[in-house]
């Protein structure tokens, strides 16, 4: 085969597999992460586009797909085309300020959860411990602790590092001068400060496709 000067590598997140967003219509997830695969393999096979996954994304996938009852054919597929590599965490360099952005942005974060709960603490103290007309089995306070547990996860984790599935994708991208891939909010943000190429889950099938047909005219859509 002759090699394709068109070459680039892609860190996958767990989000680009399970999000509806890259469905078609009528489609299900099975077929979705299928059809997902067969153009990651196409792409690899004539274009020499590589993509990858860390080992902790990996692992976190691959319960998911199987919590959802997805063929152990599909996760064949993914180890033959999804190359799995741990991030060189050891020589993978990240500036000073980086750092300092992320303790600064979790100590403001943890004073919003803090207040969240001093909110909550202030609505348990003017309820009464009696049932709710629509739910007869949870009282006041129940209804309090449980739109407390939502809104401090919330303030706390949405679109902030708090995994270190998270954290390897971003490393792996930058060892390797790779795109990330990923419905994730957050990662998008982090992988801006990290100076990352990004694309969103939902548009990768459809950039492979026009890659491969940008390159051969004979290569249409599956």
């Amino acid at each position: 085969m002759v090699e394709h000067p068109l070459k680039q590598r892609f860190v996958l997140d767990t989000s680009v597999f399970i999000t509806e967003e890259i469905r078609e219509d009528d489609e299900d997830l099975e077929a979705a992460v299928d059809r997902l695969l067969d153009l990651v393999a196409r792409a690899k096979l004539e274009l020499n586009i590589s993509c990858y996954i860390p080992p902790s994304v990996y692992e976190e996938l691959t319960e998911m797909l199987a919590d959802r009852d997805v063929d152990d054919e599909i996760i064949s597929k993914l180890n033959t085309w999804v190359i799995k590599k741990n991030p060189d965490r050891f020589e993978v360099s990240i500036p000073a300020e980086i750092v300092f952005r992320f303790i600064d942005e979790m100590s403001d974060r943890v004073n919003r959860g803090l207040r969240v709960s001093e909110k909550a603490v202030r609505k348990v103290e003017d309820s009464r411990d009696k049932p709710l007309d629509e739910h007869e089995y949870m009282t006041e306070i129940d209804k309090v602790i449980s739109d407390l547990r939502q809104e401090y996860r919330t303030t706390l984790r949405r679109g902030v590092l708090d995994s270190r599935e998270d954290f390897d994708l971003l490393i792996l991208a930058r060892e390797l001068d790779a795109g990330v891939v990923t419905e994730d909010t957050g990662i998008i943000a982090w992988a801006e400060d990290f100076g990352l190429r990004y694309l969103k889950g939902r548009d990768f099938p459809a950039l492979l496709q026009k890659y491969l047909e940008a390159t051969d005219g004979t290569n249409t859509p599956r």
